[in-house]
């Protein structure tokens, strides 16, 4: 009797456990409604598996622009550049590209710096060949510390008719799109590449920032071939001399974190009179372009006019009668005055014109490049730093070589 309670119990038990498993099972299939909290956290998980297996993230050096200015300074005017405004565009175009790339979040520290020497596992080296307000482009090449150039490409936009008129886009910039463009095809080169690959770059950026040291401690370690850079090897992490220029290399990073807010504050100081110039400089362009197509139109009505006065009066003086020879007469006199009128109009036009392309040259502004000097502390060693972002940077690179050849110099009691 109470074996066939026991089965019974048993029995009732399963099908109580295996209705509620069918209920718990239909109800996580339900599509409307509230989701369980335990939806959320499966998808808490996901998230932070994909976070996980991350792509190594390369640090970045963007060297000042190249302001793509002409050789012969005679060209200047010609061409529309004001070269003040130009070269400050190219510290403002290397800031903008910076800030780009860190919206991406794919890659590690992005820093500007004054040229190509800088320490990073890729160099984003750009060019400006066209600005006007109306119209921008620069060109970009992409290389890795290894040499190996990842692209080169022209990326370009035009401002829209409508970009001014639009209240969304106050605080904009219309140059913004093409810094994305360059900024998006970074990341789909960046995918091309297997982790093995990133990460030996940033081994092989360790070795050559050693090697501009210790060239003999660190140059075995690589080989050079065809302008190209390879890694064949890599000093065990308890080597003392990597550990100290590794130690060397953060100060050398924590120094180019110092020179950011350079170049972000001379980009933030030109803002507002920058914005001004794009604007103005779009309203100048399309206005001299409205007054360059109507000195054209106006100039062949006005030479169509003259041409037909010349046969009027070869009609005229042609003709067997009074009446005829005075109205071709009078015909070739208002037809003639009418088109050198229009000339006239047309002298003005292009006066017009050109004061729209001077005015282009005058809202240049000349803006000053130098740095605060710095003051930098090295262990027992302090050193003042004046200049420009160049020369200070060049100051430093100097300091720590000589750093290092004190250090690396036994202090031998003779």
């Amino acid at each position: 009797m109470v074996f066939r309670k026991a089965i019974s119990i048993l029995v009732a038990s399963t099908m109580f456990l295996s209705g509620c498993a069918a209920g718990s099972g239909g109800s996580s299939n339900v599509n409307v409604g509230p989701q369980a909290s335990s939806l959320y956290a499966k998808e808490k998980e996901k998230a932070e598996a994909v976070a996980v297996v991350q792509k190594p993230k390369l640090d970045i050096i963007i060297p000042v622009f190249d302001p793509g200015l002409p050789e012969d300074a005679k060209d200047y005017k010609e061409m529309g550049i004001w070269p003040e405004l130009r070269r400050a565009e190219a510290s403002r175009f290397a800031n903008k590209m910076k800030s780009a790339i860190e919206e991406t979040g794919a890659f590690g520290a992005v820093r500007v710096m004054p040229d190509t020497t800088a320490t990073g596992d890729l160099y984003v080296v750009g060019k400006i060949n066209e600005s006007n307000g109306e119209e921008v482009e620069i060109n970009v090449r992409v290389y890795d510390i290894s040499g190996k150039q990842w692209f080169e490409q022209s990326f370009d936009h035009e401002v829209d008719e409508e970009f001014y008129s639009n209240i969304r886009n106050k605080g904009k910039d219309p140059y913004d799109p093409v810094f994305k463009q360059a900024a998006e095809r970074l990341v789909e080169e960046l995918d091309d590449f297997e982790d093995e690959e990133l990460t030996e770059l940033q081994a092989l950026t360790d070795l050559r920032f050693g090697a501009n040291f210790s060239e003999e401690a660190f140059s075995r370690y690589m080989t050079v071939k065809g302008g190209k850079v390879s890694l064949v090897g890599y000093p065990d992490e308890g080597d003392s001399m990597l550990q100290r220029v590794k130690a060397i290399r953060i100060r050398d990073q924590m120094f180019t974190d110092r020179m950011q807010p350079h170049y972000e504050q001379f980009s933030q100081n030109m803002d507002d009179s920058y914005a001004l110039w794009q604007k103005q400089s779009f309203t100048e362009l399309n206005a001299a372009r409205e007054a360059r197509n109507a000195a054209i139109g106006k100039a062949a009505a006005g030479v169509g006019l003259i041409a037909l006065s010349v046969l009027a009066a070869i009609a005229g003086a042609n003709s067997n009668t009074y009446g005829g020879s005075v109205t071709s007469t009078t015909g070739a006199i208002v037809a003639g005055s009418v088109g050198v009128g229009m000339l006239g109009e047309v002298s003005k036009m292009n006066q017009e014109s050109k004061f729209h392309r001077d005015a282009l040259n005058e809202l240049g502004e000349s803006i000053d490049g130098e740095m605060a000097p710095q003051v930098v502390n090295f262990e027992t060693t302090t050193a003042e730093l004046t200049g420009s972002a160049k020369e200070q940077f060049a100051k430093w690179r100097a300091f720590l070589k000589s750093l290092y050849e004190q250090e690396a110099t036994p202090d031998v009691q003779l």
